[in-house]
């Protein structure tokens, strides 16, 4: 198994940048939506169920897709021999990064799921700071990866 994915290295590594690049891009929209929908739009009326469209496919077509195959081909990443070296730190500041993007990923969806009830209760500006977790995770990983400290 590991011989054929030695094989496949350039395209499964071409994949898992592409799958990352829409992950990320999902990090960094569905924050900001949910920013205009707590402090322009509310919980009710036509604008509301807009945003709630918009947010959940963002979520289930776009960000959902893009985590598992991310996932899936990092993970075949690393089982190619010779990929990663355990023994030094960079592998695990990347796996520290990529977990905690999974979970700010998982703490989006329970968001929209609040406003989708009508009971979110943060602000517009406590979502602003919140857009900024998926660049400093981003940081950690791309410097754990390039400079593999």
């Amino acid at each position: 198994m590991s011989d054929l994915l030695a094989i496949g290295y350039p395209w499964i590594k071409a994949f898992h940048i592409m799958a990352v690049i829409a992950w990320m891009a999902g990090l960094f929209y569905l924050p900001r939506l949910f920013v205009y929908h707590a402090e322009q739009v509310g919980q009710k009326g036509d604008t509301h169920a807009l945003f709630m469209t918009m947010e959940m496919k963002l979520l289930r077509v776009i960000m959902n897709p893009a985590m598992i195959a991310s996932w899936v081909l990092g993970l075949c990443l690393v089982a190619i021999p010779g990929v990663v070296d355990w023994s030094v730190i960079w592998p695990w500041t990347k796996l520290l990064g990529v977990v905690a993007m999974t979970v700010f990923h998982m703490w989006l969806a329970k968001r929209r799921k609040a406003f989708a009830a009508g009971r979110d209760q943060l602000s517009g500006r406590q979502y602003r700071m919140m857009n900024e977790v998926p660049t400093l995770l981003m940081v950690l990983i791309v410097l754990s990866v390039v400079i593999k400290f």
